[in-house]
């Protein structure tokens, strides 16, 4: 697998957030094919840090449904694979950086 098609894209929410700041633990979507190693290789290639462990979950799809004027809508999310990497002491990745 090519290191481009492996990282999707960070994810940003209040939990990973907190988990930066306190673990040096940052958070990506990454590709359902995609191995630790390869997520490893990633993240060190296009962000410029050492990576120290990466965890990672399959998030299985949600179903969701919703009342709008048109009627009952019913949908569903799909799954993603979450990777969680903490990178060495004293190193940082700036995602928001392009903002």
């Amino acid at each position: 697998m090519k290191l481009s098609e492996v990282l999707i894209k960070p994810i940003l929410t209040e939990k990973a957030n907190a988990q930066q700041e306190s673990l040096r633990r940052f958070a990506f979507k990454v590709a359902r094919k995609a191995n630790k190693l390869e997520i490893k290789k990633a993240i060190e290639t296009f962000y410029g840090v050492t990576v120290v462990d990466v965890n990672t979950a399959v998030i299985p799809g949600k179903n969701k449904t919703r009342f709008t004027k048109a009627g009952f809508i019913q949908g569903r999310k799909p799954a993603y694979k979450k990777a969680l990497v903490t990178v060495a002491e004293g190193e940082t990745i700036d995602l928001y950086g392009a903002v």
